[in-house]
């Protein structure tokens, strides 16, 4: 009897509650996962909602001008991007993935009252406006952002070790939800804004209050489900540890003679300060990150399927399949409705890469390491091009050939030609192809290569491959001011040379498990520990002979 509860208790022990051994529907699924995909959901409809009409607010509510409401937008959405790595050490050295989310989604609610709020025409003058935007703008990237990486960390901690296809179908299921979020969103947000009057015109306030309430949905149903997370609690101020150990390791080495023996590995100069545990662990956090460095020209490339400029001249409706519905009845621009296509192509090739795509590579006896979900989780920092729609008219010119003759000259433009919308579906197709191929994969795999105290912060390094990407499109189009065709060659040939390199680092890369690496270092402390206590109790009695004996007199 005593054997079999000390084997209960150690099982307890094992999960921070019970009830988050309780399975969805006699799967191994957690339940806790539908609150976590449900949560998703309502805040991406609230993050896209807000971001489909949030130029049309500067240009007609705010009456900013293009240049600078393309500025703010990409300044927002930049921030957006490089929040998620203050989210991710709070979450892994301060409060624990399940407190951050809740209080940065608390601020991203703020936010999102704020800006509702500041588009009610009755409410102060237009600086006053403008404050309450900016202000509300600026809560919601750092909640949004906080947020961002450590969602999808929460979603894989709820999952045993054993359950590792069952959390790579989660990602799969946690980014469909994104998808279905943003199609929703992209859809219902525009009617709001244009088919709903108040206050005398277009009614942003209710554009960016139902955002808001969706929000504070998501909000409640990830706190209803608090008594079934698994929660890991945070290991401390990891990334100031990580930081103290690298420039120790670093002087260290360089503290001591050429004649030193060498050792393994330059990190394994910290070991007089560090432990072992620490060394490994930042050893595999370096390794991903060094494979990172390449990725952000596939973002470089991608994002620049959307335009905001392009956002602001597109008035024409679009006849591209089902969608065409949807844009005759509500008079949706054409970025709008082809970021509903690419969003629900995600929905439709996330099964079949699944069910059907990478089944068939595995019977080929193909090796591929694949995580089969999709990417719409990242923010995007969109690219501007340059446009100019001109004015209709003709530009005579004339030349004086002597002072007897006057030669007139007619220069007329080419007229030009009408290329349907739907050519442009086969490079949406293929794009999000390489979507689903390449970008959640490459959040699972930085979930499943990370040691468990540094999982947020990977995450977030991923998050961060992104906007360094849209950082090079702003230095190559706004730098080299190449004609928008060229851009696109020279992005793509980039993006060829790059996948190369990136392939051989690929090969080289040798897989780790951090599972592993626990059980490790957990079996090494547990020997240390038994070596102590035996140490100890040697110690007493040897301390018992040295003893005296008592005698009576």
């Amino acid at each position: 009897m005593t054997s079999k509860s000390t084997l209960l208790n150690n099982s307890c022990v094992k999960r921070t509650s019970c009830l988050c051994l309780q399975k969805l529907c006699g799967t191994n699924y957690p339940v806790s996962i539908a609150f976590i995909v449900v949560n998703e959901f309502c805040e991406r409809f609230s993050y896209y909602g807000m971001k489909a009409v949030l130029t049309l607010y500067f240009i007609r509510y705010l009456h900013w001008n293009e240049n600078l409401s393309t500025a703010v937008y990409h300044a927002f959405s930049g921030l957006c991007y490089f929040t998620p790595i203050l989210g991710a050490i709070i979450a892994d050295s301060w409060l624990g993935k399940f407190k951050t989310i809740i209080y940065l989604s608390i601020v991203y609610v703020i936010g999102h009252v704020i800006k509702s709020v500041g588009a009610i025409p009755d409410v102060g003058d237009s600086t006053t406006h403008v404050a309450l935007s900016v202000l509300g703008l600026v809560l919601i990237a750092f909640g949004t952002g906080g947020i961002k990486p450590c969602v999808a960390a929460f979603g894989g901690d709820q999952f045993e070790e054993e359950h590792i296809d069952e959390r790579r179908k989660f990602f799969s299921i946690f980014y469909m939800s994104i998808n279905a979020g943003s199609v929703l969103s992209t859809i219902i947000t525009p009617i709001l804004r244009g088919d709903v009057q108040c206050f005398g015109g277009d009614c942003y306030a209710l554009a960016f209050g139902v955002p808001a309430a969706l929000m504070v949905v998501a909000l409640v149903v990830f706190i209803a489900g608090s008594g079934l997370y698994e929660k890991t609690p945070p290991q401390g101020n990891v990334l100031l540890n990580v930081c103290k150990c690298i420039g120790f390791a670093i002087s260290n080495r360089w503290k001591r003679p050429r004649n030193s023996p060498k050792r393994q590995h330059w990190l394994d100069w910290a070991e007089e300060k560090y432990s072992k545990r620490l060394i490994q662990e930042i050893k595999m956090v370096l390794r991903v990150l060094l494979l990172y460095i390449p990725l952000p020209m596939f973002w470089a490339l991608f994002d620049q399927q959307y335009s905001s400029r392009w956002l602001l001249s597109s008035v024409v409706c679009v006849c591209v399949c089902v969608l065409c519905v949807c844009a005759r009845l509500y008079s949706l621009s054409i970025p709008v409705v082809v970021k509903m296509l690419n969003a629900l192509l995600i929905l439709v090739f996330v099964p079949i890469f699944d069910m059907g795509v990478y089944p068939l590579v595995g019977l080929c006896r193909i090796k591929l390491t694949y995580s089969p979900i999709t990417a719409r989780d990242h923010f995007c920092w969109w690219k501007s091009a340059k446009s100019d729609p001109g004015v209709a008219h003709h530009l005579p010119v004339f030349s004086l050939q002597d002072s007897e003759q006057l030669t007139w000259r007619k220069t007329v433009d080419v007229q030009p030609n009408n290329v349907h919308i739907a050519w442009q579906v086969p490079q949406y197709v293929l794009i999000t192809a390489g979507e689903v191929m390449f970008s959640i994969t490459g959040l699972e795999f930085s979930y499943s290569q990370a040691p468990a105290s540094m999982k947020s912060v990977l995450q977030a390094g991923w998050l961060l491959t992104v906007a360094f990407g849209n950082v090079i499109v702003l230095i190559v189009a706004e730098g080299a001011g190449l004609e928008q065709w060229t851009e696109f060659v020279l992005f793509a040939a980039l993006l060829v040379g790059v996948s190369i390199i990136f392939s051989i680092m690929a090969y080289f890369y040798t897989y780790v498990d951090p599972d592993q690496l626990d059980k490790e270092f957990r079996d090494e402390n547990k020997d240390n520990m038994d070596d102590l206590k035996k140490d100890k109790k040697e110690q007493e009695s040897m301390g018992m002979k040295d003893v005296p004996k008592q005698t009576k007199i």
